[in-house]
């Protein structure tokens, strides 16, 4: 089963005094705010939940495992994510 954005907005929606369309727009401006920040190279930090930060990968030798040619990668940012000590002991089954 997957959490879609749909599913946050009706989360929202029902566990606060909001219209839908206000359950949107909070929805999507959190979304907002977290694009830019990581389109800027930023971490975002969220407590209790995890923190994704972007990485600079540098240009490296690669291949198409189609034909083995071989190619070079470009240098790229990529977004990594890694949850807090929390949500890590909840996944697992914890309290």
């Amino acid at each position: 089963m997957t959490l879609t954005k749909a599913d946050l907005i009706q989360e929202v929606y029902k566990k606060h005094d909001l219209s839908k369309a206000q359950a949107t727009a909070v929805v999507e401006n959190f979304l907002g705010i977290a694009k830019h920040s990581l389109q800027e190279g930023e971490d975002l930090l969220l407590s209790g939940f995890g923190k994704f930060s972007v990485k600079q990968k540098n240009s490296r030798r690669g291949r198409n495992p189609q034909t083995g040619e071989e190619l070079m990668l470009a240098p790229r940012r990529v977004i990594t994510f890694k949850p807090s000590g929390l949500l890590r002991h909840r996944v697992n089954g914890g309290e």
